[in-house]
């Protein structure tokens, strides 16, 4: 029987594999700044009261979480059935969901969010998928809704690239040039609208539907 390669924060090659070993390390990685972080990925989202949002590749669903105290609701999406039970653990509540699913088919109908996050998960896509995934945000977000996408860039300090490399096994800088985000959103039929830099590690692309 033929089984399709799957893709995601617990499944892609280099990934880590285990949920519980992934937030571990996350914790461990960001040394204390991973809700400074991930607060400004929600803040450059414009993420605001009454939002719903998407969270594309949630892993345990940290930022799911956050997105849902900033907007009204949010929703985790993730093919990683191992990191969406983790995630409705630890984060799950009314108004904080998370289901299985694929970034280039996503469940969900056409406009159905008003913003759409995905931090550190597009480099897990495989290359020939990725121009369809784009589409699809672009497909679930409402007329006017905001895309951010963040995800690693080559950091300047050699120590600090092979850390990155050391995470991902590499992939996050020879799988997905952060260069690419941008072009592939436009490609897609978004309007990207500024692009920024946090920390030493993450390259952050905002755009917009007409």
């Amino acid at each position: 029987m033929h089984r399709t390669r799957q893709h995601g924060h617990g499944d892609a090659p280099g990934a880590i594999r285990q949920a519980h070993a992934y937030e571990l390390l996350s914790v461990v990685v960001f040394a204390g700044r991973r809700r400074r972080t991930y607060g400004r990925f929600v803040e450059l989202a414009d993420v605001r009261a009454g939002d719903r949002v998407l969270d594309i590749g949630c892993g345990p669903g940290y930022l799911t979480s956050l997105a849902a105290e900033a907007g009204g609701s949010a929703v985790g999406v993730d093919v990683s059935e191992p990191m969406v039970e983790e995630a409705r653990r630890l984060r799950g509540s009314g108004n904080c969901t998370f289901e299985i699913g694929r970034a280039e088919a996503l469940p969900f109908e056409d406009g159905s969010f008003d913003v759409i996050v995905s931090a550190l998960a597009v480099h897990h896509i495989p290359e020939e998928h990725r121009a369809t995934a784009y589409t699809e945000m672009r497909r679930v977000l409402k007329p006017g809704g905001r895309a951010l996408i963040a995800d690693f860039r080559p950091p300047r300090n050699r120590a600090a690239r092979h850390l990155v490399r050391a995470l991902t096994g590499g992939e996050a800088m020879s799988r997905n040039p952060f260069e690419r985000i941008a072009p592939m959103m436009t490609e897609a039929g978004l309007h990207v609208t500024s692009t920024h830099e946090v920390g030493a590690f993450f390259h952050c692309v905002r755009a917009e539907k007409a």
